[in-house]
């Protein structure tokens, strides 16, 4: 006997214990594994490298997304046979972890200075084993089929490994060097920071106006800058080539103000005429366009800048002064001299650092570098040339303007967590050695007095080795020779060039290979209104919260459904409640389907006799493979799974599971067919909505499998039950025949005549439990609805001794006249109303409603649509017409024969 499911589905007891036994029983790993006996290397698998969280991170909507995303994808794959391999890990997050780290010695009172270097990284680690592990527990969460067994650290001892054996290769490549270059360097972090930490935000500024006077003349030209204390490191003057306002003045030489150094001016097409005064002074140590314009015009590079943002001794009588406490002096000094023309409100973009806002200071420093320019040309051309797939393809634009324009990569960190640079000096004769290991002794002199570079390596570096340093490279494992290259690289599009191209370009260098061959980016999740997420806006989600609250499956498909690659999808909570309303939909179509495998006849010996909601049903699933396996290979999830949603609310519940009511009630063949039909129709539904709401389905399928099992064999999908619906096989593409895209056709039609006669039903408040009388014209559908009547009388209300099939109709005024071709329909006015209640109805809704027409044509007509603002009075207006409409309505009904 099938047990009945419980009223309602408790997510909260069901989702842990699921999970659970996915991993207990081996589903998260791949199905065909290197590592096994019965290992077939010629299998193909379907491979993911998950983007590593910060180790200090919490879970945030960004994360929900694409791991929901991934495990749909995973999932997905899993179910179709293919090994399904989805590598986990975590990013060490050099700069955000070493800052947890220092604010917790602060709170003890210490610092890391005080307790050094070695004592620092034991508090490190220490700390990150016991906060570490919250992101991936929060992940699990979510439902994440990874293989846990194969979870990665970036600072784990074999990616130690890999990254120093990428430095060294490239090293001995030629192409990794150090020297002094333009960077962003955090004063209040004491190290330089990578592209992707630095935030431009729009701020309100100033642009200073002041002259640069004409060595040995009177003559000056005149300058605008928004930070005049870099005016300390000008090394030049440029003006614009054809400007004929300063030509003559080109190759002369001007003053640096207050400090009087002498500086060249030049002509450089970069300058733009319009801007400020159309000559621009030029900083190359503090400012990144000035650094290009000083090493095209070979001028010199002073840096006036100390690595806590105070002015070092080029500064002159401003050295020891804080860079904002310079501009205030140096710019009263120059007004002072006669220097000022003028100060102006400017909007400009400041750059700040992601991790406290503070300001961050482009300047010169020596650093470890990358030259890029080989390894951008060879990922350029992977993308070109089609062995890299990105979706959407509008961003391989981007992609391409980047590495086009790509400078040398900064990859060392002033820090003390993360990668340290493999680089040793020997303290006595200065040779410099670059090792996978460290040395004893100098290369060199054989001196035993060595010290390593107290720098780090950009978290970014590492980064871009994880998809093969996670399988074992630079070791030939068997893990990299059969999951190496990964399939897809799911990730946010903010990222595509600091972690996308750089993991492109490292794959190619190191292992000569693409290290994926489809790049898919998600958007931005923003709220309802779409705007962008944050505290100040008291909009953001929780998705811990959420989960707690509605369930993981209704936040899982809150964020998919609906989404579709690089578009920025808007999330509210009412979405996340409409989906856990589905979860309950589901879960109750889960109870109707098992009550009734109870009492279930023997399954017949003859072939099947369908009616026609068998047919169409059947015949709207194989559509339903159709449009959802093409969705799924073109990377359009979100909106497969709005098509598994709008099939089976709007069609399996709303309309085939009334009408099996009736077909059960009939018993014999015909109640278990139509049973057979509700099994596989909602087995196949559970399958294509498992990587979507993986818990649900999972609980359903079970219990669904469960109770089949013990009625008959006959119910059972093709190829039979499996062991659970995290294996259970993908529903295969199908494409619908004649014959059942006829069904289709003669059941859209019962459909939208029920329709019409439910509208009229509402129009006229006629009771649900009311039977009405109906009489239609079928012309050529006559003998089809005549087949139908049962349906049709059971899902319009239509009383069965008042229903009328005829060829043709004949109109009359005394009733309600509806035309669905290629049918009509006509009601009894006498049978829908009382007639005498309704014309009073009517009349009253009537003079209601010219009381506010009265109403509104006197408040236009008066000074209030003189006094009243344009967008109050349109509002008026509108509500004017809508009254006017509503009393035209009214009065056709009035008007009519009784």
């Amino acid at each position: 006997m099938a047990k009945e499911l419980p009223k309602t589905y408790d997510f909260s007891e069901t989702e842990g214990r699921i999970y659970q036994w996915w991993w207990e029983r081996g589903y998260f790993k791949p199905s065909n594994d290197p590592h096994e006996t019965d290992f077939d290397p010629e299998i193909k698998p379907f491979v993911i490298s998950i983007p590593p969280p910060n180790v200090t991170g919490s879970l945030h909507l960004g994360h929900a997304l694409f791991v929901a995303m991934e495990d749909l994808m995973i999932r997905y794959h899993r179910m179709k046979g293919e090994p399904a391999l989805w590598v986990p890990g975590t990013d060490h997050a050099g700069i955000a972890t070493q800052l947890q780290v220092e604010m917790m010695l602060r709170e003890q009172g210490t610092s890391r200075e005080e307790i050094g270097r070695e004592k620092f990284l034991e508090y490190a680690w220490a700390w990150k084993e016991k906060y570490g592990g919250i992101i991936t527990q929060q992940i699990r969460r979510l439902g994440a089929s990874c293989d846990w067994s194969r979870e990665r650290f970036t600072l784990d001892e074999g990616l130690t490994q890999a990254v120093r054996e990428a430095f060294v290769l490239l090293y001995e490549k030629g192409l990794i060097y150090r020297g002094p270059r333009m960077i962003n360097w955090s004063p209040g972090l004491q190290t330089a920071v990578s592209d992707l930490e630095v935030v431009y935000s729009e701020e309100p500024g100033k642009l200073y106006y002041f002259k640069y006077r004409i060595s040995g003349s009177d003559d000056f030209i005149p300058v605008a800058t928004t930070r005049p204390e870099t005016i300390l490191g000008d090394t030049a003057v440029a003006v614009h080539p054809e400007d004929e306002r300063f030509k003559h003045l080109v190759g002369k030489k001007a003053l640096v103000p207050i400090l009087g150094r002498e500086v060249p001016v030049i002509a450089d097409a970069y300058v733009d005429r319009e801007f400020g005064t159309g000559a621009l002074k030029i900083t190359p140590a503090h400012d990144p366009n000035d650094y290009v314009i000083g090493e095209r015009h070979n001028l010199e590079f002073i840096n006036v800048m100390n690595k806590d943002a105070t002015i070092n001794e080029n500064g002159g009588p401003y050295a020891g002064l804080d860079r904002m406490v310079c501009r205030q002096k140096l710019w009263a000094d120059m007004e002072a001299e006669g220097l000022v023309i003028k100060v102006e409100p400017y909007q400009m973009k400041v750059p700040r650092s992601q991790r406290g806002g503070e300001l961050i200071e482009p300047m010169i420093s020596t650093q470890w570098f990358v030259n890029v320019s080989g390894m951008a040309q060879s990922a350029l051309e992977a993308v070109k040339d089609g062995r890299i797939e990105i979706i959407p393809e509008r961003f391989k634009k981007v992609y391409y303007n980047w590495l086009e324009n790509i400078e040398d990569w900064c990859i060392s960190r002033q820090l003390w967590w993360g990668h340290r640079i493999p680089v040793w000096y020997c303290d006595d004769c200065g040779a410099i050695m670059v090792a996978r290991s460290e040395p004893t002794h100098c290369q060199e002199c054989s001196s035993a007095h060595l010290h390593q570079d107290p720098d780090v390596l950009d978290t970014w570096f590492s980064s871009a080795l994880w998809p093969f340093s996670t399988l074992g490279w630079p070791e030939k494992t068997a893990d990299l020779a059969y999951f190496y290259p990964t399939s897809v690289m799911e990730t946010g599009y903010d990222i595509l060039f600091f972690w996308v191209a750089r993991m492109i370009m490292a794959g190619l260098e190191f292992t000569g290979q693409a290290p994926f061959h489809t790049v898919y980016l998600h958007g931005m999740i923003k709220d309802e209104f779409g705007q962008i997420m944050s505290k100040t806006k008291n909009n953001v989600i929780d998705p811990l919260k959420v989960m707690d609250e509605l369930g993981t499956d209704a936040l899982r498909f809150t964020l998919l459904v609906g989404t579709t690659p690089g578009n920025d999808p808007n999330i509210s909570l009412k979405k996340v409640e409409a989906n856990r309303n589905f979860a309950n939909k589901l879960w109750n179509a889960g109870r109707y389907v098992i009550r009734n495998l109870e009492n279930l006849p023997a399954a017949p010996v003859d072939e099947p006799d369908w009616t026609l909601a068998d047919r169409w049903i059947w015949a709207r699933m194989r559509q339903l493979n159709e449009t959802v396996n093409r969705l799924f290979e073109s990377y359009q999830f979100g909106e497969a799974g709005r098509q598994v949603y709008e099939f089976f609310w709007g069609e399996f519940a709303d309309w085939y599971l009334e009408i099996s009511k009736d077909q059960i009630v009939e018993g014999g063949d015909r109640a278990f067919y139509t049973v057979q039909t509700l099994v596989r129709i909602f087995d196949t539904c559970l399958r294509f909505l498992h990587p979507f709401t993986p818990f649900v389905t999972e609980a359903l399928w079970g219990h669904l499998r469960s109770a089949c099992v013990d009625v008959s064999d006959a119910l059972a999908p093709a190829g039979g039950w499996e062991d659970a619906l995290i294996v259970a096989r993908w529903p295969e593409q199908e494409m619908a025949e004649d014959w059942e895209l006829e069904a289709i056709e003669d059941f859209g039609l019962i459909q939208e005549m029920v329709r019409a006669i439910r509208n009229i039903r509402s129009e006229y408040k006629v009771e649900p439990q009311r039977k009405i009388s109906c009489t239609i014209g079928a012309g050529g559908k006559t003998a089809m609805l005549s087949a139908q009547r049962q349906i049709f009388v059971s899902l319009a209300g239509i009383d069965p001794q008042g229903l009328e099939i005829l060829e043709t109709l004949e109109p009359a005024d005394d009733r309600v006249n509806l035309v669905v071709a290629p049918v009509e329909i006509s009601l009894p006015l006498e049978g829908l109303i009382d007639l005498e209640a309704e014309r009073a109805r009517l009349e009253k809704e009537l003079g209601e409603t010219q009381a506010q027409i009265q109403r509104l044509e006197n408040l236009l007509a008066s000074p209030f649509a003189q006094k009243a603002p344009a967008e109050v009075v349109a509002k008026e207006r509108e509500k004017l017409a809508t009254y006017q409409e509503t009393a035209d309505r009214l009065q056709q009904q009035l008007s009519g024969s009784w």
